[in-house]
């Protein structure tokens, strides 16, 4: 039987990418498994303008191949399948991906990343980069001067909603309850802001684009009487939340209520000794391209430190 691998990353978004470029610049020669959505969450971006070094912007696909381009170009081998099974009772760890192939490993970077929550409309997922966003911070600049809609009550939506109105002309939260669930100061800023206006107890039920390829409105139901409302949109923003894709690790990581998996602070250290964390799976609060690669980079400086004192 082959050795193990001195290091497995799962996943490819900005976490994954930068942590297997950092551990094959360390000679640690990385398997990195894509999972089912290779380069993660910026595939489905169309311009990314926030992350340093493109003044111009790049395209969120184009940044991610590049990413890859340069984690294979110092050694780092790629395997575009998605791991359905691990066990860490023991080293080597192991991961079985779906075609039942069994990859072992001294260590473990976990960038598995989270996915946002989603309405489950059919137009939702089609308008994807079109009008339809989960990230105010990534998208709202293309926004100016456009009236958009946030749907949610909570915290992240009042902070979505805040952020647009630096750009909208108008931004309506769309809030299925006749309260919001967000803190009271959150909660307040929105409702005293004069370019927000909340639409209580209504449900986004379609997202309209009459043939122009992009969002140009939306169907709202109202939560008691359903009564259907077609409204003029330019732009929909889901802030219901994000679920990290960490169903894998359920029962051995240590993870908080929502499934997010618990680091040492400031470090990307999980709780079995080995295992380590980077990017959104580990990551409720920032949640961004240039964050994750940040602590892709710490996690792979992590493992070869880890390996070196296993050694020594």
């Amino acid at each position: 039987m082959t050795a193990p691998h001195k290091t497995l990353i799962l996943g490819s978004g900005p976490a994954g990418f930068t942590a297997a470029i950092y551990a094959a610049r360390a000679n640690l020669d990385p398997v990195l498994l894509s999972g089912n959505q290779p380069g993660g969450q910026l595939t489905i971006t169309s311009d990314v303008e926030n992350y340093p070094g493109f003044p111009k912007g790049v395209m969120g696909p184009e940044l991610m191949d590049a990413l890859r381009e340069q984690a294979i170009r110092f050694g780092t081998q790629v395997h575009d399948v998605m791991g359905t099974k691990v066990d860490l009772s023991k080293r080597p760890f192991r991961v079985e991906t779906e075609s039942g192939e069994v990859f072992e490993s001294q260590t473990l970077i976990i960038s598995t990343g989270a996915s946002a929550l989603y309405l489950g409309l059919d137009n939702e997922k089609k308008l994807q980069g079109r009008g339809v966003s989960a990230c105010a911070t990534c998208d709202g600049f293309f926004f100016k001067n456009k009236k958009v809609y946030v749907v949610g009550g909570g915290d992240s939506a009042c902070e979505e909603a805040n952020f647009l109105t630096k750009y909208a002309s108008k931004v309506y939260m769309v809030v299925r309850r006749h309260e919001l669930r967000a803190s009271k100061i959150m909660g307040q800023r929105a409702l005293e802001h004069p370019k927000v206006e909340v639409l209580w107890e209504q449900n986004v039920t379609d997202v309209l684009d009459v043939e122009k390829g992009k969002v140009t409105g939306l169907e709202l139901t109202h939560s008691k009487t359903g009564e259907k409302n077609s409204v003029e949109a330019d732009g929909l923003f889901l802030a219901i939340g994000h679920k990290p894709n960490t169903d894998l690790f359920k029962g051995v990581l240590d993870m908080d209520d929502v499934g997010y998996i618990q680091t040492v602070p400031g470090k990307t250290a999980t709780n079995v000794p080995g295992v380590f964390a980077a990017g959104d799976c580990q990551d409720s609060y920032y949640r961004q391209a240039v964050t994750a690669a940040g602590t892709g980079c710490m996690a792979a400086i992590e493992v070869e430190r880890w390996l070196e004192s296993q050694h020594g």
